[in-house]
């Protein structure tokens, strides 16, 4: 069995949404649609993922062809279009997550309490090296330089634990939010990946919980 390199999260984050470009569409996306997704400031950085996404043997590069994309794993080129309602990516002979779609949070009760649930979502498996137990859409662009955007699904691992530098989904007094999370010596920090937003900084005694990790995104604009 041919092992390949291990991937970054940002290889990860395009393999992903390759994947999910060809079953929505059946069609792989352009350097630029990618880099617009992903909010690169040019098609060549996306450009320079894709040739190490190649390079570890993902994907398989095709000249003179925008959408120039192949996926090497032939369990992965069986992707069929996405059905409807409930929203599925259906992939022959893989197994499927289950996913709810977790909307707004109501103060104090559990984040996967019944009346949050919008809808369920079903994904392929693969779609992520560690497996996620809820999607939560994204509010806002705090997080917007670690590619992650405003009405993004965010697929989120249940966990009260977390590392430094690990993105959570963090419970602070009444709010759930998205955020880069750094343990000091006499505080937490919660930080943004937007030069535009300011770190949180939780204070001992302060109201705060983790919720989970981020483990994979899910573009919105996928699903329409």
């Amino acid at each position: 069995m041919l092992i390949r390199p291990k991937l970054t999260d940002r290889q990860q984050q395009i393999l992903d949404l390759i994947q999910s470009a060809i079953a929505r569409t059946g069609a792989p996306p352009t350097r630029a649609e990618i880099a617009t997704q992903l909010g690169f400031k040019s098609a060549n950085a996306a450009e320079e993922h894709l040739q190490a996404l190649a390079r570890k043997g993902a994907i398989e590069l095709v000249s003179g062809t925008s959408r120039g994309i192949r996926l090497k794993n032939d369990a992965l080129r069986s992707i069929n279009e996405s059905r409807s309602e409930p929203y599925a990516l259906s992939f022959q002979g893989l197994a499927q997550l289950a996913l709810p779609l977790i909307g707004r949070v109501a103060a104090g009760s559990p984040i996967l309490a019944l009346e949050h649930v919008d809808k369920t979502y079903y994904v392929e498996n693969s779609l992520f090296q560690r497996k996620p137990d809820y999607l939560l859409k994204v509010r806002g662009m705090s997080m917007r330089d670690a590619g992650i955007m405003d009405g993004d699904l965010l697929a989120v691992q249940t966990t009260r634990d977390a590392k430094n530098g690990q993105i959570v989904v963090a419970r602070l007094g009444d709010e759930v939010t998205v955020k880069r999370f750094m343990r000091n010596k006499n505080s937490i920090e919660l930080r943004p990946e937007n030069p535009d937003y300011q770190t949180i900084v939780v204070e001992p005694g302060e109201s705060f919980e983790i919720e989970g990790l981020a483990v994979g995104l899910i573009r919105n604009t996928m699903l329409m």
